[in-house]
């Protein structure tokens, strides 16, 4: 077992031994906390059966630790300034391929398919703010196999990722997180933790991937699509969210029928819905204009 790097002493070396500069447009933390590191392997209950596929592993602290506790670890990492630190901090590491590329341009299925025969993996990632969306959505649309992805998210990401119904935090990504998986709030992390200091505090997520959808309907695309309009402009109620963003080629009376017949307030606004009434609510839509 190789020496691990999550300290701050020892992170501080790697940088400068290397000359590395973080690069803004990358929202790289790196986390030198061994204990959080450790926490992070047990929430996504990494096992020897594991493969796992890590996103921005960074210098790889995380990865060692990953590492030592699964079958084997592929670690995508977009930055090519460092893929020689990564194999200079996982050498030793038997079990652990090194991918320089986009994880949102890589194929992923294929890597199911070769390192894991095509059976679930496990997803962990230490992620930043302004591509959280995307490659959780990302994940979860393409209907990959996959076992869980425990992430560490901005804390405020983390909420609305299982918020409910009328909470502040509540809102589309809620929505899709929830329709696929079971999410669970696993740890709150302070600034402290990384290098360099974010402004905000942390969490680490892990999102459990169903075996079914959370609600069926008849349209998953119209679900997602008024899900996106419903929330598109919080202030608004549910109709004239719908009968400004909606494109459904429904009058506003039509609208307003739908939504009554359904027993709500004509007022209601979309963050008072939970899933299911988003689901019923997209098959009465679907039922009108296929009628």
């Amino acid at each position: 077992m190789t020496e691990r790097i999550s300290t701050p002493s020892k992170t501080k070396q790697i940088i400068e031994e290397n000359h590395f500069t973080f690069k803004k447009n990358f929202g790289q933390n790196f986390l030198i906390d061994s204990n959080i590191l450790d926490n992070i392997s047990q929430c996504a209950d990494i096992t020897k059966e594991d493969c796992v596929l890590e996103i921005g592993p960074g210098i790889g602290s995380l990865t060692q630790v990953l590492a030592e506790n699964a079958r084997e670890v592929v670690a995508v990492e977009i930055d090519k300034t460092l893929i020689p630190i990564l194999k200079q901090t996982l050498t030793g590491y038997e079990n652990v391929a090194i991918l320089n590329q986009d994880i949102l341009k890589t194929d992923i299925d294929a890597i199911i398919a070769e390192k894991n025969n095509g059976r679930p993996i496990k997803v962990v990632a230490n992620l930043p703010y302004y591509i959280t969306t995307p490659i959780i959505m990302d994940l979860l649309e393409k209907e990959r196999h996959i076992d869980s992805i425990t992430v560490m998210v901005q804390k405020e990401v983390a909420e609305r990722m299982q918020a409910g119904p009328k909470e502040k935090e509540y809102g589309a990504l809620s929505i899709a997180v929830q329709y696929y998986c079971d999410a669970n709030l696993d740890m709150i992390v302070q600034p402290s933790c990384f290098m360099p200091r974010p402004k905000v505090a942390s969490a680490v997520i892990t999102l459990k991937v169903l075996p079914e959808r959370k609600v069926i309907t008849k349209d998953e695309d119209l679900f997602f699509h008024l899900v996106k309009c419903a929330f598109g402009q919080r202030r608004k109620t549910l109709l004239n969210s719908l009968y400004n963003q909606g494109d459904l080629n429904l009058s506003k009376e039509e609208l307003t029928a739908i939504i009554t017949s359904l027993g709500w307030d004509e007022r209601i606004r979309g963050e008072a819905l939970p899933i299911q009434d988003f689901a019923i609510l997209t098959d009465a839509i679907f039922d009108k204009l296929h009628h």
